[in-house]
């Protein structure tokens, strides 16, 4: 697809959902809460891993954000699905909102998570400071690594009770840091971003955006711009939640996500 290969998974039966994921995330992180929570409620679910993230094609190159629009766009095309329900989280949501606007035809309805239309001083500056770490092949410690990340990520809330912080400190310490030169494409992205909320008032398509109260990575007002621009879009914030919100508390995005798709694919 797209001179590229598109690693994906197809599960489930009923109205097809397709899921896009966040910067250096592979796919099957949805696999956690999401997809097995929207098979039971009765939706096909297709997940992939983003252009940069093996074993889809890395693109170390580099790719821009329109490419990996296409890609979601070619996926549809191919399995022969569309229109479809889209669902993405962070960047995965950013591709969503574009390709609402690039291929109204593919797009049935669309929720973003923990969104963004423009980026505020503080997400530039952080993601600038990530790209330098990998360019100067600086490896912070992995405890340390774990600790920065589930402070960015991860609500207080989570963070202050000392046996969460702990499983949480251990499964991102586990799962290492990626720094392949896929994940350093996808880093490139967020240098100089557009603010594209004018844009997104072309939007027609039914749309829930999500922002989680005390998210530090992309912050809920971020999230709340979006819905403001599209019209007719549904906002809803979720509590004790940061931009892992999806994993931190599933129960309350699977219930805002199923009741959303039950209204928009009636």
């Amino acid at each position: 697809m797209n001179g590229i290969s598109i690693s994906y998974e197809d599960a489930g039966t009923g109205p097809v959902v397709v899921m896009v994921m966040g910067t250096g995330s592979p796919g099957r992180v949805w696999k956690a809460h999401q997809q097995p929570a929207l098979i039971r409620a009765g939706h096909r679910v297709i997940t992939f891993d983003n252009r940069g993230i093996a074993p889809s094609s890395e693109c170390a190159e580099g790719f821009t954000l329109d490419d990996m629009v296409a890609d979601t766009a070619a996926l549809i095309d191919y399995l022969g699905v569309g229109p479809v329900a889209v669902i993405g989280t962070s960047l995965g949501a950013r591709i969503v909102q574009e390709l609402a606007l690039a291929r109204p035809d593919l797009v049935r309805c669309a929720a973003m998570i923990a969104t963004y239309g423009r980026s505020g001083t503080m997400q530039t500056a952080i993601s600038a400071g990530e790209r330098e770490l990998i360019d100067r092949d600086i490896t912070l410690p992995d405890a340390y690594h774990a600790a920065i990340t589930a402070h960015l990520n991860l609500s207080p809330h989570t963070l202050v009770d000392d046996a969460q912080a702990r499983d949480w400190l251990d499964i991102i310490e586990f799962s290492g840091q990626a720094r392949s030169p896929g994940v350093r494409a996808q880093l490139q992205l967020h240098d100089g971003e557009a603010d594209r909320l004018e844009a997104y008032r072309a939007v027609r398509c039914p749309v829930l955006v999500i922002g989680f109260a005390d998210d530090r990575t992309l912050p809920p007002h971020l999230a709340r711009e979006v819905a403001d621009a599209i019209d007719g879009a549904e906002y809803q914030e979720v509590a004790r939640a940061g931009h892992y919100g999806y994993l931190e508390q599933p129960d309350e995005v699977n219930r805002l996500l199923i009741d959303f798709l039950g209204r928009a694919l009636a």
